[in-house]
Order: structure tokens, then sequence, then C-alpha cells
């Protein structure tokens, strides 16, 4: 099978891989959808030799299949796989971080924050832009049958990262939530925000992006260029006292310093983009009593628990994916992405 590597310096290549056998605790799905995430073009756009294991590599000098929302079909059962755990042709999802699976995160849920150090599907372990993708039964999440397998790739990373979020600031129907950066994730989290019956207002540079987020039931919409976007959200507040809740999604360092500004006394900031640094005035924590927050991605339970939300409300997680591709545009498909002239993107497979 072809499958989707990084080689560095904004290039990839479509190498050949043998198809995966499942070892006895496995599965091989069949990938029908595999998102592609913004968090992709850091090992997209880095400079690496093989065998940097800090880069996307394995460990060693093979390089891995990359794509972390894989969402697919069950074509193979390792030998001591049960019939509960899971059945040829269901339709599943993948959590896509494995660690040893006994310490206290792994059972959990959280094996991104497994103790001995986790694989990640898609940077150093084998994702999901390729036919069919090997993983262990205990990573698989149902897709419930009245979601399209582009839905279930979307809450596999950025959909289901927006939930735990929003679970992380315990939001509630009579809060007001700023929402910054509307780009996947950040939509996502309005999306979800107005399911929860917040109010949201959406902050962004983009004006495509603001039009998007009031298509997905913003109240507000602020242009971080056009105006300060600190004094706009208080102005959009009770007594200016600003919002009660916010999420930042853009990883810019100025804008993490709004969202924490941006939100009244006794306030909560969540930090889930990634990377780069965080510097603010201590008195938003000590004179102000806010907290900040950060949230990462999600567990395999929530997860699941985002999907069965998106299900029963009818949500349109689809509609973020703004451009179709098969893997042989693969090529094509980075290039545009890294330069923003599209939105999110998704590998679909006949």
């Amino acid at each position: 099978m072809k499958g989707v590597i990084f080689v560095g310096d904004r290039k990839l290549e479509l190498r050949d891989f043998p198809d995966p056998t499942p070892g006895p605790r496995d599965v091989v799905l069949e990938i029908k959808a595999s998102g592609m995430c913004g968090s992709d073009l850091h090992v997209y756009r880095a400079s690496f030799k093989p065998g940097d294991t800090t880069s996307g590599f394995a460990r060693g000098a093979e390089p891995v299949i990359a794509g972390h929302e894989p969402c697919g079909v069950v074509v193979a059962l390792g030998s001591a796989v049960t019939e509960r755990e899971a059945q040829i042709g269901q339709r599943v999802m993948d959590h896509h971080y494995t660690g040893c699976g006994t310490c206290k995160h792994c059972r959990s849920g959280w094996a991104q924050m497994c103790l001995d150090g986790a694989t990640v599907f898609g940077a150093n372990g084998h994702g999901a832009h390729a036919k069919y993708m090997k993983v262990p039964v205990a990573t698989l999440v149902p897709l419930p049958d009245t979601l399209s397998f582009e839905t279930g790739a979307a809450i596999s990373c950025g959909t289901g990262t927006a939930f735990a979020a929003i679970k992380r600031i315990a939001l509630s129907a009579d809060e007001t939530v700023a929402v910054f950066g509307q780009g996947p994730v950040g939509l996502s989290c309005t999306l979800l925000a107005k399911a929860f019956g917040a109010r949201v207002i959406a902050v962004d540079v983009e004006p495509s992006r603001l039009e998007m987020a009031k298509r997905y039931g913003a109240d507000h919409v602020l242009d971080g260029r056009e105006h300060d976007a600190v004094a706009a959200v208080r102005e959009l507040t009770r007594d200016g006292d600003g919002a009660d809740k916010s999420i930042e999604c853009s990883a810019n360092a100025a804008v993490r310093r709004q969202a924490i500004q941006a939100v009244r006394q006794w306030g909560t900031a969540c930090m889930v983009g990634v990377f780069g640094q965080i510097e603010f005035d201590s008195n938003e924590l000590i004179h102000l009593h806010k907290t900040v927050l950060g949230s990462l991605t999600f567990s395999k339970n929530l997860q699941e628990e985002c999907a069965l939300f998106v299900a029963e409300r009818g949500l349109d997680v689809e509609s973020l994916f703004t451009h179709e591709f098969g893997l042989d545009e693969a090529e094509r498909a980075y290039e545009l992405f890294d330069r923003r002239q599209i939105g999110k993107g998704v590998f679909i497979f006949d």
C-alpha cells in the first residue's frame, strides 16, 4: 500500500509499505477518511534527518505514515481479540495514542500521558494517511451509525479536542465564552458551545473564518485586526466585566494573553493551541482571581462522549472539511493547507 510520509522542509512522499497484519491484540482498519490537522504542519515544515525521533520519525531510522485523524472499518482481527471488543465490518474511530495500558493515565483513557511514554499514531507510530492501519484493539472508539466517516475523522482530533476543552472549563448554558481563533478547533468550539447553550463570541483575523463562525451559531464575531479584542469582548458582556470563560486555539502568544485578559474576575481561560510561550501579568491570576487551564486533546472516553453528543444533536461537523482529496493528491493538499488556501482537508478512500 502507499502511505504519506513527511520528509522535511515542506516536502512529503508517497512510499510503498507492506499491508499491515494484526498482532494478537491488534486490529487492522481499512481507512475511509483521514483528516489533515494543523499540528501536522509542524512536522511538514520541520527540518530533520532520518533517525530524528522528535520530528515525526519513528524510533530508529524508518519513517512513519502520517495522519492522526483515523476513521474506517475493521477488516482484520488479532488472534486474542474477542467479539465483544471488535467485529469485522465495525465502523470505528481510533484514539490515536497508545501507551503501556497499565499506568494510572492509560487506565483512565489518557494514553497520551502514559508514564512510560506514548506512541502517537501519525508521529512516532504509523498513522492513517494510507489505505490500512494497524492499531491496538484498546484504542478503538465506536462510530455512531448516523455519523459519516468524515465526521468521525474530525472528532478523532480537532472536534474532540474542542469538546474536551469545553468540558475542562465546565461551560454552562448561562455563560458567555470567547473563542479566540476560528480554525477547525476553534470553529468546533463555537459549534459545540452553542449546542451546550452558551453565548459565544468568536474572534479571528480572517473574514472567511468569521463568516463560518456565524454559520456555526456565534452570537458575535470580532475581527482582531479591526478591534481591540479585549475591549470588544468586554463591551459585549454584562457591565463590561468580560466573558465568563475563554478558549484560546491559535497558539499565538499575544492572543493567549488576550484570552486571559478578556475574562472577568473569577473567570477561566483555557489554552488549547499547542507549542510556544505564554506570558501575562501575574495580577490577572492573583488580584483578579482568574484561572488559566491547559487542555491537550481528549481521553478515549471523551472521544466516544463527543461522538454521541454530535450524533444526538445532529451537529454538522462534517462541514468543517472544506476540501476532499485522494491520497495521490497529498502533495498538493499539504501545499494548499500550508499556504492557508484551504480550510481543513480530508483524504477519502473508496
